[in-house]
């Protein structure tokens, strides 16, 4: 088997503001759907077991 190339193992470094990973990106029309279904689908169950309780 060979053996990997020497590399540098360096630490990699991130500002605080890529790191923090607070934004989301929701670039395609399906993601897009998919990530509002999810959300209304939270309130509805919310809205039901509220109503149930």
């Amino acid at each position: 088997m060979p053996t990997p190339p020497d590399r540098n193992d360096e630490p990699i470094h991130y500002d605080a503001d890529k790191a923090r990973g607070a934004e989301i990106i929701l670039t395609k029309r399906r993601n897009r759907g998919i990530f509002i279904a999810g959300l209304v689908g939270f309130v509805l169950l919310a809205l039901i077991f509220g109503l149930l309780s």
